[in-house]
Parts: C-alpha cells; structure tokens; sequence
C-alpha cells in the first residue's frame, strides 16, 4: 500500500512538473514569438513588403515592382506552381515535410552519427521549416546556437501555420540569386514563364539553386548550375517522385546561361495604379496581356523608324464593354529624348480631320446629304473663315463618300455649317467627352479641322460609338475606372452610323498593309504637329497618336502616312481576330445618285449664302440648339445679348421671342436678341415663304 503511495505522489508530481515545464515552454512561445510579421507585413511597411503587381484582367502579370530594397519577391502560393516541382522539392529538402513538427529527429540523428563517423557534416537536417526560420530571420554564420534558435523557430512556426502556409513562406521568400527572391521571380527571370507549368530540368534547377544561391547563379557560374541540377536530379526520391527515365532525360537539357527581364509592360497604366493605391500589392486592370504585348512592339518598332524626339500613343478599348484591352503612353517609357515619361493618351492635342466623321453623321442622320449627293470642293468664305485642303488643291464637283473618304476640308466645313457647330459639341456631351477650346471662345467651324483640343482616349470613346450602332461606352482609366456603356440617347442614330462606317470602310489602306475589313480615319494637325490615325471593326476601337510631347512642329508628319500604318500593324499584332462591322440596320441602304430624292441630290450653298439642296430648303435655326442652356450673365443680372443663327429658308426673315417679334426684318442668317430675363425663351424664325422654324432654349 506504501509503494501505491509513493508511485501515486510521486506520478502526481510528475504530472504536475511536465504541465509546468509545457506551461513555461508556451509562456516562453507567447513572449518571443517567431517574427512572422517580417513574412507578412503591414501593407505600407515596403522595406519587407513582396513586390507590387500589376495584373491584366485575366490576371496575368504585366509589370512588377521591386520592393524598396531593390529585391525581385513575388507573391507565391502552392497553386501557383507546378504540382510536381512540389514533389521535386520535399523529396530532395524534406521528405518527411508532412509528417514532422518542424524538427525531423530522424534526419538529425543520422547527421549526427555520420558527423562523428566522417569528422564532418556529410548531410543536412534542415527541415523545410527551419528553412523558413532562416529566411524570415537571418542570422549570419552557422554557429550552434543560431542552429538551436532555428530548430526552436521551426517548431513555433509549425503551431502557426499550415504546411500549405509554410510552402507558401519557402516559395515566395527562396533566395536565387542576386536580387531573386521566390520561385515565380527565379522562373520569370530564367525561364520567361510562370512557374505554373515546369519542365523536369526546369523544376530541377530551381530546387537546387535556393542552397547556395549565389554560387550557383546560372548567369554566372553555368557549371556549377549544372552540377547542382544533376544533384538534384541523381537524387533516389527525386527519380521516383518524376517517374522513369524522366531524371536521366532531363540531365541533357541545357540549362539557361543568361537572365531574363521581368515583365514590364504597361508602364504608364503601372504607374497610375500605383499612385492610385499605393498600399496594394496586387492591382487588377482591364488591360489583356497578349494586346498589350503585341502594341508595344508595334510601338517600338515604329519608334526605331520615325527617329529621335517623335513619340507615340495607342489606345485599344472594346466599344462592347469599354474596357481598354491595351494601352501605350508613349514609345520609350525611360526615353528622355522623347519625354518617355509623359502619358501622351491623356493629353489634350489638335484632332485634325478626326472628327469629320461626326459632322457627316449629323448630316446623315438630319436628311441633308446622303452618301451620293454631290457636294462642291471649292474654295469658300465664311464669315472670313476660309478653310483650304491640305494639299492645297480643289476636286470640284465630288459626292459626299468621296469627299469624307479624301478628307476634303471644305465639304466637312459646309456640312458643319449646316448642322452647327454647337450641335456636335452637345452630340459629344452624350459620350461624356468635351473637347476643349479657348479661354472665352465659342464652338466654331474651325473645330471640324481640328480647331478644338482632345485627348487620344476621348477620340477614342467617340468612335465606340461608330463602332457600336451609335451607343459610345465610357472607357475608364484601365485601372480603377469603371468601364461601360453609356444610358441616354445614343451619339448619332444607327442609320447614320452605319453609312459613316460603309463609307471609312472603304478607304485604300495604307501602302503595304492588308485590307482588314477595318473603318479608319486619319488626321493631321495644323503645322504637321499631330498625326493621328482611328480605326475600328464590329468590336474594338484603335486609336494612334504620332508626334513631339513638346508640340514642335515635324515636317512630313502626317495621319495617312505616318499614324495609319501604326494602326493596321497594331490591329495585326494584336492578337485579336477582326469582328465584321455591323449590318445595316433597317433603312440603310446605298441610293445612286440617279435615284435620290431631288433635294438631296446637291448640296451647296448658293451666292447669297442660302442653303440649297436641288430645291430651296426650309429655314432652320442652328444655333442655339434645341434645349440648350445659354449661361448670358441672368444671375448677375446683366445679361448680354445672344446670337442666333439659321440655315435655309428664303431672306428676308422675321424672328420672334416668346410670341413678340423682333424690332426689324433681316436678310441675314445672324441675328442677335436680348432676352428680358432668365428662364425658357420660345425662338421662332419665319422666312419670306411663311415657313417657320423654332427652338427652346433655358437662359442662364
């Protein structure tokens, strides 16, 4: 009964001290915990943060920044890499991975016993966890008690976190090398590939390297790499883990003598993601890698001919969902002589002719021309505004397809003059884009010409809609903007858009470039400063800018022979298969000229400025627009007068203000009034023939 006693005491006891001891050992855990903090750190602590990314939509890395220290680290999980490099790894560092607890005492007894036999150290006990212990506090030299303090972490480490987590810690934190930290980096820089799909000699090489990563750099110790590989693959529980004869074949694959870039691609898009949210480490854009790809080439290549100091810009956005799909700032990014750094798609720049195709589907879709009425390239008077080719030359008598297809200045300017300046500026309001004109000016002819300022991205979303059936889409900014079709009434309607797009659709290509099935137009500013170059099928919107970011004039520059070759070259590198334009909706059809009605038959503006087209037309009041709102200086309570403005009809003409005419009759289409107060007005003009024609208007 005394021994039952003492064996009950004394097992109490022992109880009662192993609970202390595990009692002391977890206090001792919770107070110098391992600093996992330096694997996972705040988001704006950089010095120890991963490298942010830039992503396409898809996710596919198109830019990655080093951390603040300069070192490539890349975000790595198990799913990113190839299930067998897994394999590969724990069999050659740590086969017992699964079944250990951060120490495997197996493995460090027979390193033990074979240091004593070999009177030195002829294989490692280093667990993949002790690894990690390593890596996330690193401790210079090898001595004991750094080994112990690894042995200590690695147990701390595994009562934290998964075995998938600890994988997660090795892969993205493994040295390769230099500044290359984790395996994506290692494959990115040697491979050109994510680590997603390795070969056997692939997968090989990076789980060797990590052990003496800077002796075995293959950039610059070939041999040595390719000795540390064989090691690998000379392994039993390699050979095994990647099947027969798999190891002895990929002996003979060469291994990489030299390193790679990583991807940097979309620089500008990278940079403003960055600034946007620089505590992300992971930014998704709207971007898609192959187009991106595949238009930096182009623009790289066009750079190399165009010579030094000329820049260039590209944007490509589905008209569909307004997502930009690629997008080039300019042609060198670290280019000094060429402003690389300056994002030329968001700067506002002289058009040229890329808005004519605007002013002819006001035309279209108002009934004044249709694509075979004649029109007249003659020289002509404005008002003092007397637009000329750009070669300087006159065709004559041309219709209206041919005169959009050459680009003639003076048909745009007359059909301008018709539907109203104004009107087009409100028409590119619903697309949500408003060019820019001087200080105090109003909207005048000279914007069909280029006369006004706009960013490449704005023409861009304008010819959405061309490419749409007239609904633009807003584009965003390919990053945190978001994309999508525009509600409210369309640009032009789809009668109009379609016979814009049958006409640009017919224009010769540029010499060398295939027939793509593409509509285009091209522009080049005044004083050869812009050469621009828009295109578009059933889907997608390209649009090319040529020129100095310091807006210096260049001799020869211009859209048809400098940006349109750019712009079938991009839609070729790009990637994506061409969309057939749209069909015609209903009512669109093409009409000879023989068969269209009379009146539209010509278009012209007779010598007392009158609209004539085949017979004399009805007056309409082109300015102010119906429903407009006139800012005349109401609130302030000194109000200017406001000019009004009709095409059409037979002088002399009597104008009425809310049912009151005014004082005199004029034989002038421009008039002005001045309203009593602010508010609706009712505007009417009536011509000598009693045809009337009227517009509200809201003064403010």
């Amino acid at each position: 009964m005394r021994r039952w006693h003492k064996f009950a005491i004394g097992s109490a006891a022992g109880i009662v001290l192993a609970g202390a001891a595990l009692f002391a050992l977890d206090a001792a855990d919770k107070a110098f915990p391992p600093p996992l903090d330096k694997a996972f750190p705040p988001p704006l602590d950089r010095a120890n943060a991963v490298s942010a990314e830039v992503l396409d939509a898809d996710g596919q890395l198109l830019r990655a920044f080093a951390t603040s220290e300069g070192r490539w680290r890349l975000t790595t999980a198990v799913s990113d890499v190839d299930p067998q490099f897994l394999r590969m790894l724990i069999a050659y560092e740590d086969q017992r991975f699964y079944e250990h607890g951060g120490v495997d005492l197996w493995a460090l007894g027979r390193a033990a016993v074979q240091l004593v036999s070999n009177g030195r150290i002829v294989s490692g006990a280093s667990t993949l966890s002790m690894q990690v212990a390593r890596l996330i506090e690193p401790r210079e030299g090898r001595s004991l008690s750094a080994k112990l303090l690894q042995l200590v972490r690695a147990v701390q480490i595994e009562r934290r976190l998964s075995k998938e987590e600890i994988l997660d810690l090795y892969l993205t934190h493994a040295p390769y090398g230099g500044n290359l930290e984790g395996v994506r980096a290692a494959s990115l820089a040697y491979f050109g590939k994510e680590p997603r799909r390795l070969t056997v000699a692939e997968a090989a090489l990076l789980v060797a390297l990590p052990q003496l990563p800077e002796r075995r750099r293959p950039d610059r110790n070939l041999k040595a790499a390719e000795a540390a590989r064989k090691r690998v693959l000379d392994r039993v529980a390699v050979a095994r883990a990647v099947g027969d004869g798999e190891a002895e074949r990929a002996e003979g694959v060469a291994v990489p003598p030299q390193r790679m870039q990583l991807p940097a691609l979309a620089a500008h898009v990278a940079e403003a993601a960055l600034r946007k949210e620089p505590t992300v480490l992971k930014h998704q854009t709207t971007l898609k890698k192959q187009v991106q790809q595949g238009l930096e080439a182009v623009a790289r290549a066009a750079a190399f001919k165009l010579g030094p100091k000329l820049s260039l810009a590209m944007v490509m956005a589905d008209a569909q969902t307004g997502a930009i799909v690629g997008e080039v700032g300019s042609a060198d990014y670290f280019d000094a002589s060429r402003s690389g750094w300056i994002d030329m798609t968001r700067v506002n720049r002289s058009p040229g002719s890329t808005l004519k195709p605007f002013i002819y589907g006001l035309a279209f879709e108002q009934g004044l021309v249709s694509q075979e009425t004649i029109i007249e390239d003659r020289p002509a008077d404005f008002f003092g505004y007397r637009p000329r080719n750009f070669d300087m030359s006159y065709q004559g008598d041309v219709t209206v397809r041919e005169a959009l297809q050459l680009s003639l200045n003076v048909p745009a300017v007359k059909l301008l003059d018709a539907v109203g300046p104004s009107r087009l500026m409100a028409r590119f309001r619903r697309a949500e884009v408003r060019p820019v004109l001087l200080p105090n000016e109003t909207p005048g002819l000279a914007i069909g010409l280029g006369g006004v300022g706009i960013t490449l991205k704005d023409l861009v979303q304008l010819y959405t809609a061309l490419a749409d059936r007239g609904q633009p889409a807003r584009l965003g900014d390919g990053v945190t903007g978001a994309p999508g079709k525009l509600d409210g009434e369309p640009l032009l309607e789809p009668v109009a858009v379609w016979n814009v797009a049958d006409i640009l659709s017919g224009v010769i290509p540029p010499a060398g470039a295939p027939q793509r099935g593409i509509a285009y137009k091209t522009g080049t500013s005044y004083g050869y400063r812009d050469a621009w170059s828009v295109g578009y099928d059933g889907r997608y919107v390209l649009g090319v800018w040529v020129g100095r970011p310091d807006n210096s004039a260049v001799p020869g520059l211009t859209g048809y022979g400098t940006a349109a070759p750019i712009l079938f070259e991009g839609f070729a590198k790009s990637g994506i298969a061409t969309t057939p334009l749209p069909r015609p909706p209903a009512g669109a059809i093409r009409i000879a000229q023989s068969e269209l009605p009379i009146s539209q038959r010509r278009f012209a503006l007779n010598a007392s400025g009158l609209l004539t087209s085949g017979r004399e037309a009805a007056p309409q009041i082109i300015y102010p627009p119906e429903g407009a709102h006139v800012d005349l200086g109401a609130g302030q309570g000194n109000l200017s007068p406001l000019m009004l403005k009709l095409q059409g009809g037979r002088a002399p003409f009597r104008w009425l203000a809310n049912g009151k005419p005014l004082p005199d009759l004029s034989r002038r289409r421009i008039q002005q009034w001045l309203p009593d107060g602010g508010g609706y007005s009712k505007l009417t003009v009536i011509d000598s023939a009693g045809r009337a024609a009227s517009v509200g208007v809201f003064i403010d």
